[in-house]
């Protein structure tokens, strides 16, 4: 027999009921990073990013989420690296109006990312229209500046480990990631009292300019990423083979071009260079270039954060942590006329240049002239997706296609991912090592084989319930 109170006020409240994730984007793939989560009276998207690569990846940008944008009452960016926020003005393109949550570094490294993609969509758009090698009829931009402003009134910056309510029920904290200035993960308390926290791109610990990221203190379902995920960083040999491509190629009269992430691996390549020069290896007489309106802006950004003395630094950089950060004694290409000057010059000259994947940039105006010439190299300092023109010449591509024409490739070409900002896997391991095990771990941001390492090297070595989940999956947060 059921029991019915006599006072509807005596009635138990009803519970909430356990918020679904989806996974809809970084999986499978390093790019595109999309969390969904949902809860009786929230809906929070974490980082929104474009997919990168291959064709297939890219198309993607152009399908709507499974929701309605205008319903999300939040969007969570852990860091301003564009397969983390590059979606968002597309997003607003089609309606949402709510909430945009950042630190202070992350917003301000944003807004030079997504006005820098923005334009570079539209030349693109705008190249392919002229030259006709678009497959659409009228080739036309993801979205535009006039779409950027209207995504960047609604960044609000969250200082790290301040606890803040983001949606109905639902509270956000960061905490410092040491990926690029401003990264943090994130950790979500719902309604229900449930956690979720989410990685981001974690930095590893011996960044040259960043401290290394806050451990891992827990939560009930963790999300962590993998790009690095069946790799070791060898440091020493691979600093040694940077300066070893770098000496012969000067020494046969090549320029090195070096495509570099304009966030944070500009810096970290500068800093190397500086290091080399300092000891003599780089030789003065020797011009390093830094060809890449958006890395020199991001330059000025952490200029800011050294002058203010920002915890995220390292305390003492030295003097090869000053320069690298500072315009000399390198030369800052700013306008195109001046890029296509150096394009006129000849070695030896080092040219650092955006993209780092060489998906876009000025960096594919310098590989169309260099890559033919044997006396140059190409060196390749961090994360290559597959699809990516990095990737393709990684992987011993003997021509690349630019411009809708392919350059032969007869430059030398070096990987050297010691450079890379983010973690390997045993440094991943570390910092999960000390936390309680999570109800489910759900390993994210890896191409199919590196996430698959990292899970088993996750439940082998820690013990926890680790998943490689689907794209487009769902699961509940419990």
């Amino acid at each position: 027999m059921t029991t019915v109170p006599a006072n509807p006020d005596d009635r138990p409240e009803p519970r909430s009921r356990p918020a679904l994730l989806t996974f809809l984007g970084a999986v499978g793939t390093v790019t595109g990073s999309k969390f969904l989560v949902e809860s009786d009276h929230a809906r929070v998207l974490v980082d929104c990013g474009l997919f990168q690569g291959m064709a297939d990846l890219r198309r993607r940008n152009w399908r709507e989420l499974p929701c309605d944008a205008a319903d999300i009452e939040a969007v969570v960016i852990t860091h301003a690296h564009l397969d983390h926020c590059g979606y968002l003005p597309r997003l607003v393109r089609h309606g949402f109006h709510g909430r945009i949550l950042a630190t202070e570094y992350t917003a301000r490294l944003m807004e030079i990312v997504l006005r820098d993609s923005a334009r570079l969509q539209l030349e693109t758009a705008q190249h392919a229209n002229r030259h006709g090698w678009s497959k659409h009829r009228v080739a036309q931009p993801l979205y535009d500046d006039s779409d950027v402003d209207r995504t960047l009134k609604l960044v609000e910056t969250v200082p790290p480990h301040t606890h803040v309510e983001i949606a109905t029920g639902t509270r956000l904290t960061f905490h410092p990631a040491g990926h690029i200035l401003g990264s943090a993960w994130a950790r979500l308390t719902l309604e229900d009292g449930h956690t979720l926290a989410v990685s981001g791109d974690l930095g590893r610990p011996g960044h040259p300019l960043l401290r290394p990221a806050e451990p891992f203190s827990g939560a009930d379902v963790l999300l962590v990423e993998s790009t690095y995920g069946n790799r070791r960083h060898e440091e020493q040999e691979g600093r040694a083979h940077f300066a070893d491509v770098i000496a012969r190629t000067l020494a046969r009269g090549g320029t090195v071009v070096i495509p570099a992430f304009a966030l944070d691996r500009t810096e970290v390549v500068l800093h190397e260079l500086a290091e080399l020069r300092r000891t003599g290896r780089l030789p003065a007489a020797v011009p390093v270039y830094v060809d890449s309106p958006m890395a020199l802006a991001a330059l000025d950004v952490y200029r800011d954060a050294l002058h203010t003395g920002d915890p995220e630094l390292r305390p003492n950089l030295g003097a090869a942590g000053t320069a690298a950060l500072s315009p000399e004694p390198f030369h800052a290409v700013r306008s195109l006329q001046e890029s296509v000057e150096l394009g006129r010059r000849g070695g030896p000259a080092v040219i650092v240049s955006a993209s780092g994947m060489a998906a876009g940039g000025r960096v594919l105006h310098h590989l169309r002239r260099l890559l033919p010439d044997p006396r140059n190299a190409v060196v390749v300092v961090g994360f290559a997706a597959r699809g990516t023109r990095a990737r393709d010449l990684v992987d011993g591509a003997t021509a690349l296609k630019m411009f809708g024409e392919y350059v032969p490739v007869r430059a030398q070409v070096a990987d050297v991912p010691h450079f890379s900002a983010h973690a390997d896997a045993a440094q991943i391991v570390d910092w999960l090592r000390d936390a309680p095990a999570p109800h489910a771990t759900y390993v994210v941001h890896g191409e199919p084989e590196a996430a698959e390492a990292l899970r088993e090297r996750i439940d082998r070595t820690l013990g926890w319930t680790a998943v490689v989940p689907r794209s487009g999956e769902r699961v509940l947060v419990r």
